[in-house]
């Protein structure tokens, strides 16, 4: 497809690389934030929404369904009609989002305002996907990193900001941060990341995406909703059952249709394959932590599974990780470099195994708790700076959106599962303390290994990923 003399003088004013980089890596951070943005109002949405706990319990479910959905078809947007264009299109939709939750008092506002903020989260893999259309091979391994730490960082960076104003001001201020955050991201993005010349053309696949979504909803409502549905009930047996039909209809409709919303055949390439069924296990990880260790940490002291600290106390605890996902994005780009991203994405794993291995020996102190997540930090860093390169490696450019859409995709299969599943043994292996149910040390025993055999699939499957092109620009052949 050629390109006019108007594509060529806007390329030829790109920004600073720099400046680039920074634009979309705030734009992420904004995304992740949301994940974490009502964590410290979940015990309180029952009173301030009018509404029970199971039915307020979507005001976090319905964020990840919708980020896993919109996360690919963002991603094949973007490679047809621009990739800026659509990080732009996904920060006023987190603005209007924001805006509509901030002004509710009702669930049902709530719900569609948390819904819009979940599809930011495309941001991310558009973001990866322009830094290759404009970074030279040096300097992309590192940005990749960066861009792809943010996923971790900004969740783990708005967890005290949201507990300090969850404590010191009104509810609906965290909302209105988070349309703050969006209105500030996009001029950033708009004046600092250059226009896209690099597209597919063709048409969306509505049905496709349709289909996809239908399927996807299915099978994260089983993971998110079974344990309150009842896991062989027949509400959870017909969405579990449902969603894998529609998901093979999808396949089978995407390897006929003439511009399919993802090419499965590039899909299933061992390198792409391997590296975004470890994603799931990467996400369940990366998850898990979020989940368990602020429990850990604020249940009280005298009831022998936890310490007592108050709701900030904990989220300070736990966001240094984020902060050494971020520093360690430069560390993570020369390993890339250097050693190549499959090694890299091992030794992430294993960090990772050695992480929950260290708080299921140690956990008796908070210093314990502090440096197994700096080791969980660590362990992310690396694996989301290695899975973003593997694919861009093993794809033509004009897959890159896509491609990095479906493994951010099975990275949210991850964070979604770690979110049921964590609760799900929380909830069911109580202690008694002064007439109530709390979760036993012995239930974090068991999400700490369950957390283990996530990372150890991981790592395993990161052996079976195939040697790449030295070549980070240029996708393998076939």
């Amino acid at each position: 497809m050629g390109h006019s003399a108007k594509d060529g003088r806007r390329l030829s004013r790109t920004p600073p690389p720099w400046a680039t980089v920074a634009a979309l890596a705030y734009a992420g951070l904004c995304s992740s934030f949301m994940f974490t943005l009502v964590v410290p109002l979940q015990a309180e949405l029952p009173s301030l929404l009018h509404a029970t706990r199971e039915d307020t319990s979507w005001v976090v479910t319905i964020t990840l369904l919708v980020a896993a959905v919109a996360t690919p078809i963002s991603g094949r947007l973007g490679d047809m009609y621009g990739k800026k264009r659509i990080v732009v299109a996904l920060l006023v939709v987190l603005i209007i989002g924001s805006a509509l939750a901030a002004l509710s008092t009702s669930l049902v506002g709530m719900l569609i305002g948390r819904a819009l903020q979940g599809a930011v989260t495309g941001v991310v893999p558009l973001g990866i996907a322009i830094m290759r259309d404009v970074l030279p091979p040096n300097r992309l391994g590192t940005a990749v990193a960066l861009m792809s730490a943010t996923m971790g960082v900004g969740a783990a960076l708005g967890m005290p900001v949201a507990a300090y104003l969850a404590l010191n001001a009104d509810w609906h201020s965290l909302f209105w941060l988070a349309a703050g955050l969006g209105a500030v991201g996009l001029p950033l993005v708009a004046w600092l990341v250059p226009g896209d010349v690099l597209r597919t053309g063709g048409r969306l696949d509505v049905v496709g995406a349709a289909g996809l979504a239908i399927g996807l909803t299915g099978i994260l409502l089983f993971v998110s909703r079974g344990a309150t549905w009842g896991w062989t009930s027949a509400l959870s047996l017909t969405t579990i059952v449902g969603g894998i039909v529609v998901l093979l209809l999808w396949g089978w409709y995407q390897l006929r249709a003439k511009d399919p919303l993802l090419d499965l055949r590039v899909a299933a390439r061992p390198a792409v394959l391997f590296t975004n069924i470890a994603a799931i296990g990467m996400g369940f990880a990366l998850f898990s932590s979020n989940v368990a260790f602020p429990q850990l940490l604020e249940l009280p002291e005298a009831s022998g599974s936890g310490f007592g600290l108050d709701m900030l106390q904990a989220a300070l605890v736990v966001m240094p990780a984020g902060l050494v996902m971020m520093v360690i994005s430069p560390l993570s780009g020369w390993l890339e470099r250097t050693v190549g991203p499959r090694p890299l994405f091992t030794a992430g794993s294993a960090t990772i195994v050695l992480a929950y291995a260290c708080a299921l020996i140690w956990s008796s102190e908070v210093w314990h708790i502090f440096a197994a997540n700096l080791l969980i930090g660590v362990g992310i860093g690396f694996t989301f700076a290695a899975m973003p390169m593997i694919i861009m490696r093993s794809v033509p450019a004009h897959e890159t959106g896509a491609s990095n859409g479906l493994n951010a995709l099975f990275r949210s299969v991850g964070t979604s599962t770690a979110s049921a599943v964590m609760g799900g043994v929380l909830a069911a292996l109580t202690t008694d303390f002064e007439g109530r149910a709390i979760p036993s040390r012995a239930a974090f025993d068991v999400c700490f290994w369950l957390a283990i055999a996530a990372a150890v699939v991981a790592l395993l499957l990161s052996l079976l990923i195939p040697r790449l092109s030295d070549d980070g620009r240029t996708a393998l052949r076939g």
